[in-house]
C-alpha cells in the first residue's frame, strides 16, 4: 500500500505543516506546483527532501487560486486548464530533476480534485494536460471520477485513492468539509479505517452503512491539527497489520 500526503503548501515566509517530518512517514508526496500553495523555492526544498528519503513525487496541481487555496470552483476554458496543469507539472519536474529525481504522478487538489469528478470538459483538460507532458504519468484521483476513465481511455496508469481522515458518503463520494463529521481526527480510529481499507475489509459511511473501498493509495493530510502523530499512527498501524508500505509510483 502506499501512503501519500499533500505538502509543500505554504507560501513565502508562511508555512503550513510539517513538511520533512511528514516526508518520514509517508512512501508518496504530493507537492504543491506554485498554484494553490508554495512557490520556487519550496518546491525545490521539499522535493530535494523527498528525493533523499526515497519518496515518490506527485504533481499536486490546481486551480490558480492562492487566496482560496485552490478550494473554490473556477469556471475556466479548458484549454486554458490544459496549459496552466502542464506550467505546473513541468516546474515542479525542474526542482525534483535538480534535487535527483523527477515527478512521477499527477493529482489534482482540492476544488479541481473534485469537480473533475464529473465535469467532463475539466476532466479532459486535466488528462491532455498530462497526456502532452508525460504519457506514462500514473494519475491519482476518486474511484468513479470522470477524470479518471478519460485517463484511462487515453492510456494513462489510473491508481485509486482513498482518504485516511475524511467520511464518505454512501456513494463512495467524499463528505463536503462544511458538513460537521466530514473531517476525522483521532488517530486510532483513522488508522484501523486505513487497514481496513488496506487489507478489504468495509468501513462506515455517513449514514451507518458499510463501504468497501479497493485502493492503491491512502492520503494522510497534513494540514489538520496533529497531522504528523496521526500519520505516524496509521503507519504504525499498516505495518502491524502486515501491509507492506511502498511508493505506488517507485
Amino acid at each position: 500500500m502506499d501512503l501519500n500526503a499533500d505538502l509543500g503548501e505554504g507560501f513565502g515566509s508562511w508555512s503550513m505543516g510539517d513538511d520533512l517530518a511528514l516526508l518520514d512517514v509517508v512512501t508518496s508526496a504530493n507537492v504543491a506546483c506554485g498554484f494553490h500553495a508554495g512557490d520556487p523555492s519550496i518546491m525545490r526544498r521539499v522535493t530535494q527532501a523527498a528525493a533523499e528519503r526515497g519518496v515518490a513525487i506527485g504533481a499536486h496541481v490546481g486551480y490558480n487560486d492562492k487566496p482560496g487555496f485552490g478550494r473554490r470552483f473556477i469556471d475556466i476554458e479548458p484549454a486554458a486548464l490544459r496549459d496552466e496543469v502542464v506550467y505546473q507539472l513541468a516546474a515542479l519536474d525542474a526542482f525534483a530533476r535538480i534535487g535527483g529525481s523527477r515527478v512521477r504522478y499527477v493529482k489534482p487538489h482540492g476544488a479541481l480534485y473534485n469537480t473533475i469528478v464529473h465535469h467532463e470538459q475539466q476532466a479532459g483538460a486535466v488528462v491532455e494536460a498530462v497526456a502532452e507532458y508525460d504519457a506514462t504519468l500514473p494519475v491519482l484521483g476518486l474511484p468513479g471520477a470522470a477524470w479518471l476513465r478519460l485517463a484511462a481511455e487515453r492510456g494513462l496508469p489510473v491508481v485509486h485513492e482513498a482518504f485516511a481522515d475524511r467520511a464518505y458518503n454512501p456513494d463512495g463520494t467524499l463528505v463536503s468539509r462544511r458538513t460537521e463529521g466530514a473531517v476525522l481526527h483521532e488517530g486510532t480510529a483513522i488508522a484501523a479505517r486505513c487497514v481496513a481499507m488496506a487489507t478489504g475489509e468495509p468501513i462506515e459511511d455517513s449514514a451507518g452503512g458499510s463501504l468497501r473501498l479497493s485502493p492503491g493509495s491512502i492520503c494522510v493530510h497534513g494540514d489538520t491539527p496533529g497531522a504528523v502523530e496521526i500519520a505516524r499512527t496509521v503507519r504504525a498501524g499498516l505495518t502491524g497489520a502486515g501491509v507492506t508500505l511502498s511508493p505506488f509510483a517507485p
